[in-house]
């Protein structure tokens, strides 16, 4: 079989609605990995190269955050899968789609709010992991010896 048969045509349709979602895929990755390590998914640190440090990136570009940037050489905080997130939840909120597919209202209607509501989620599993999880001693569990239905935290 040549290279040829093996392509699987993607429309721009496939493509942005299948990114909104990975987006949820992502939100239970990020909640499960949370119950289960205890931090938020995150990659390495990476040292900022001289190149592209804030004084030469275009005046164009830059945004507020950009001046909080480390200075050349100082090593980045690593991207996490909520940094991610948020990219791509604001990236697809700018998007402008031409009107009249039915997949634009699909988008609008379905897609976004439940995109929004995974970002928030995932905040606020962090949220509940940095502020309430401090106040749990290590290793607790939820008493599981009384009749009782334990209460556990659900996101």
């Amino acid at each position: 079989m040549r290279e040829e048969d093996y392509v699987v045509p993607l429309t721009p349709e496939d493509y942005i609605l299948g990114i909104c979602d990975m987006t949820g895929e992502l939100m239970r990755f990020s909640v499960t990995s949370m119950a289960t390590n205890g931090k938020l998914p995150a990659g390495r640190a990476k040292a900022t190269p001289a190149s592209r440090s804030p004084a030469a990136a275009d005046e164009a570009d830059k945004m507020d955050v950009d001046s909080q940037a480390p200075a050349a050489g100082d090593s980045q905080k690593p991207r996490t899968v909520l940094d991610d997130l948020r990219s791509i939840r604001l990236q697809l909120e700018m998007f402008e789609a031409p009107f009249g597919p039915k997949w634009v209202s699909e988008l609008e209607t379905k897609k976004m709010p439940v995109l929004r509501e995974c970002v928030d989620k995932v905040e606020k599993a962090l949220y509940g992991l940095t502020v309430r999880g401090s106040e749990r001693p290590k290793g607790w569990m939820p008493d599981m010896g009384s009749d009782k239905r334990a209460e556990v935290e659900s996101y």
